[in-house]
């Protein structure tokens, strides 16, 4: 990514991690058939939320993490031909740990 994005607030800016082209027994997917992926790696992360009384949640997720998150949540956005979401801390399920 040539431009330096940084999400405002609670948000975070994910690419999607494709998933796999074949089925256990080896037969293709083709691409009409594949569901959105859940599953993403964290490009960028806001400074958090800003609550009522003006104190500030830190994130708890980091650039680098890999997370789940529902298949229709956050916003598609494109930033120089690649395709990213952009989603809110609290939309995101899970932290996948290595």
């Amino acid at each position: 990514m040539s431009k330096s994005i940084r999400p405002l607030n609670d948000r975070i800016l994910l690419k999607r991690i494709e998933a796999e082209q074949k089925t256990s027994g080896g037969i293709l997917i083709p691409d009409n058939a594949k569901e959105k992926p859940i599953e993403g790696k964290v490009i960028a992360v806001g400074n958090g939320k800003v609550l009522e009384n003006g104190s500030r949640v830190v994130p708890s997720i980091k650039t680098g993490d890999k997370v789940l998150f529902g298949k229709w949540s956050g916003n598609e956005v494109k930033i120089d031909g690649e395709e990213y979401l952009l989603i809110k801390e609290e939309e995101i399920l899970a932290v996948v740990e290595a």
